[in-house]
Formats: C-alpha cells, structure tokens, sequence
C-alpha cells in the first residue's frame, strides 16, 4: 500500500477520448485512452482467444506505477491466453460515486471500441478492492467473476472515514450515515444475486488491510448471501508484493474460467 499521496482532483464529465499507443508491456501492445481527464489503458494479447471472443481483465488501482512488476506474472500468463488487460486511473476515488462514474465510461468505451466481451474479469489490488467491488456493485452484469489480492473491502479499516469523506463529498460524519451505500462488504447482494463467484488471496499477518476486516468479512456475508467465494490465506505474510500472493496458479485458473467452475468451492484455504 505504497505510493497513497495521489490527491483526487478529476471530473467525470465525458469531454473526449482519444486513442494512442505507449510501446509494450509484458510483451503486449499498450494503447493508451482518455476519457475526459481519466487516462487508461489496453494491452491487447498478440494472439486472440481459439474461440474468436475477447475476454478481458480489468485491473485497478491503475495509479503511479500500477499495474507493475509484481502483476507481470498473472498478466502476461493472461495475455498469452488471449485476454485483454485494461485499467483507467480514476485518482484516490475511495470507491466514491465520481469514480464508479468514470469506470462506467470507461467499461463503456473498451467494450464498444475494441469489441471486449460485456462482461469483465475484476482483479483489485489493495485499494483497488473499494474501487471495484461499490462498481460492481451497481453494474452485476457486466462483471464475470471478481478476484481480490489482499484487497480493500470496507472504508472503516482503509483509508478511514476523515480520509475517504473528502473524495466522497461529504463530511466523515455525513459518509458514516450513508456508508451501507458506499461500503463494499455492506454491498454484496448484488452480486451474490447475478451469481458472481470470488477469489481473494489475503496474508494474515497484513497490518494495513487486516484480512478479518476486509476478505474473512466478504466471505462470511458473500457465503450467507448465496454466493460463492475462495479465500486463500497465506500464513504470516503482510500487505506485500511478493510472489505468494502474486505468482499463485489459482488467481490465473480462476480468471480464465471466469469463475469457479466447481460448486462447492466456497471454503477458506490456508
């Protein structure tokens, strides 16, 4: 959880988009988007899924240098399986409802111009969890399967109320109100409801997004909702970018399937 000075200061309003391209990574072609004053961008595979669809991966946080080299290991396995890797930088947004307007036309855009699939694979890092999860929540179907790398699920436990009021446009006392309406383990029906299935992977050593308020809460609500979910907990690891969490199989199998292709797989691993 490094790197958390970026301040957010963008509008959602659709001004233009434009296309362009920024060279490779992970050995796929980046082309770079804007929408209004939200930058993004799309690593398109050198060779498109046997079954002619375009399945995609949305990631987030797309900030700094996000997503960087510690994601190369489950991207690059996706790309070369013919997916496409998408993210935009909405800024610090919290989750907020400025930032669910800018994925929206994001999600919008990709899928209308690069003819994606309607339904996308969510991967949210850290603070990517409260980005994802309150979009997801308003736009059930057009999410596939949703998975989580140690990822932020409640407001209370990160950045805190006094932070995350300002990007909300309310006072922390206004936000903790209405939070049912911007807190994601507080929005999980939803989902539960459209029958998407999750995968979190959560150190249960991590001090700034401790697994028992964010992932171990999202499974035990998701699991009295109906829903099903995985958590993978790996023993005495923190909020790192280490391969225990980023070079693990199952995150690449379980987005390539779009989900749990097992019904009973709603357990907790360690």
């Amino acid at each position: 959880m490094n790197r958390l000075t970026y301040v957010l200061g963008v509008t959602c309003t659709l001004l233009a988009v434009r296309a362009g391209t920024a060279g490779e990574q992970y050995g796929a072609k980046r082309a770079l988007i804007e929408i209004g004053k939200h930058k993004g961008f799309v690593l398109q595979p050198a060779k498109l899924a046997g079954d002619g669809s375009r399945p995609w991966v949305w990631y987030a946080p797309t900030i700094g240098a996000y997503p960087n080299q510690s994601n190369e290991w489950v991207l690059k396995k996706l790309l070369d399986r013919g997916y496409f890797v998408c993210g935009v930088n909405v800024g610090e947004s919290y989750g907020s409802p400025t930032g669910r307007k800018a994925f929206s036309e994001f999600h919008q855009h990709v899928v209308r111009e690069y003819k994606l699939e309607t339904k996308a694979r969510l991967l949210a890092q850290s603070r990517g969890g409260l980005m994802m999860y309150n979009w997801a929540a308003e736009n059930p179907d057009k999410v596939r399967c949703i998975v989580g790398i140690y990822p932020v699920c409640d407001l209370r436990s990160y950045p805190g109320l006094n932070k995350a009021a300002g990007a909300y446009g309310m006072t922390p006392a206004e936000l903790e109100k209405q939070l049912a309406k911007h807190n994601p383990i507080d929005r999980l029906e939803p989902l539960a409801k459209a029958g998407v299935s999750i995968l979190h992977i959560h150190g249960d050593a991590d001090a700034v997004v401790p697994l028992e308020k964010n992932s171990q809460i999202v499974l035990n609500r998701y699991g009295s909702l109906g829903g099903k979910m995985k958590l993978i907990v790996v023993a005495g690891k923190g909020h790192a970018e280490i391969p225990e969490y980023f070079q693990e199989p199952r995150l690449v199998q379980f987005l390539s399937d779009g989900g749990f292709l097992d019904e009973s797989s709603q357990k907790k691993d360690k």
